[in-house]
């Protein structure tokens, strides 16, 4: 299944009076390693005249620094994208053996490259005890960390933050609420803690709403959505980065497209600069649309196709009445399906 999917993403700062923009640093290009393939990507910037220089950070990130010669009462980023969703399995890897079952330790040489991604905070008591809680009998390392991300994932309430920043491990868990990347950062300390390398992501999150609602559990969003989302990735060798969302307690899959992943939140915010001391009114939209989308088993055709195969069949049955033609059909049972309420019929 191939959905090609146009996601806007406009976020607008208007000042009460001409500013002098410092440079300011956007981060909203998907990174490298995106598994989700992005067919075209575009950045527009207002005010004119600016100057964009094009970088990666130490994490191969990509950056474009805006440099502006001129005062401005407006600072404008519009991202168009278009992203090709296909379904990716986040399980399509293999540990290497000493790998396999946690507890493991690094090879000296990869946990001196993993250092940054090995930094612990100091841990509180409340967080002491969350981590100590956590069984370290020998388990399969992939059944472990789906446990440890779902625990999470029930531990802290899902809520909206618009305060900036990121609160800390110890301040989550007394809240037992917090916003994704209070959830994502959380995730990111426990898993140090627990001796795995571990980094902090931002990047778009899409969903779309299912052709077919499930019939034994959720079917999810009930309309196509994007937003800004934050999650975890671990690293475990043999399988490299892997996606933690502890938001919804699920891998990340082909809707996580990361556009910046560091050691630090600090440094995977979407836009980061300075400006003179002023009043600003903040704007902040998204959307996104089906461009195109391939025939697949649970919709086969679009509705304007399946008008005309109805409007077909219409005829044909008149054709086939007009000429008195009898038609008898029989069989037998040959499977056992679910209905709505969950009897099995034959």
């Amino acid at each position: 299944m191939t959905i090609h999917v146009a996601l806007n993403h406009l976020t607008s700062y208007k000042y009460d009076r001409p500013v002098n923009l410092g440079p300011q640093v956007v981060r909203l290009r998907p990174a490298p390693h995106s598994r989700t393939r992005i067919l075209s990507y575009s950045l527009r910037v207002l005010p004119k005249p600016h100057f964009i220089n094009w970088q990666q950070d130490p994490q191969s990130n990509y950056l474009a620094r805006l440099v502006f010669p001129e005062k401005t009462r407006e600072f404008k980023v519009e991202v168009d994208l278009v992203a090709e969703l296909s379904v990716i399995n986040p399980f399509d890897f293999f540990l290497e053996p000493s790998a396999e079952k946690f507890p493991f330790a690094y090879e000296p040489g990869l946990r001196h490259e993993l250092l940054p991604f090995l930094e612990k905070l100091p841990a509180s008591p409340l967080f002491k005890a969350f981590v100590d809680s956590i069984a370290r009998d020998s388990t399969p390392t992939v059944d472990f960390l789906v446990a440890l991300n779902q625990r999470v994932q029930r531990a802290i309430g899902y809520v909206i933050r618009m305060e900036p920043g990121v609160q800390t491990p110890a301040e989550t868990l007394i809240k037992a609420k917090g916003s994704c990347r209070d959830s994502a950062w959380l995730l990111v300390q426990v898993l140090r803690h627990l001796g795995l390398a571990a980094r902090f992501v931002s990047g778009y999150l899409i969903q779309l709403t299912p052709d077919v609602k499930s019939l034994d559990g959720p079917s999810g969003t009930e309309v196509d959505f994007t937003d800004l989302h934050a999650w975890t990735e671990v690293y475990l060798p043999g399988a490299g980065w892997v996606g933690l969302d502890p938001t919804s307690g699920l891998f990340a899959g082909e809707g996580h497209i990361p556009i910046a992943c560091s050691p630090e939140p600090s440094s995977a915010a979407p836009i980061t600069g300075f400006t003179d001391e002023s009043e600003c009114e903040f704007t902040h939209t998204m959307k996104i649309e089906r461009v195109w989308e391939a025939p697949r088993v649970t919709k086969p055709y679009t509705d304007e196709q399946w008008a005309d195969i109805e409007s077909l069949g219409h005829r044909i049955d008149a054709e086939l009445d007009a000429g008195d033609v009898r038609l008898t059909m029989g069989g037998e049972p040959t499977f056992i399906s679910i209905d709505e309420d969950r009897k099995s019929v034959v």
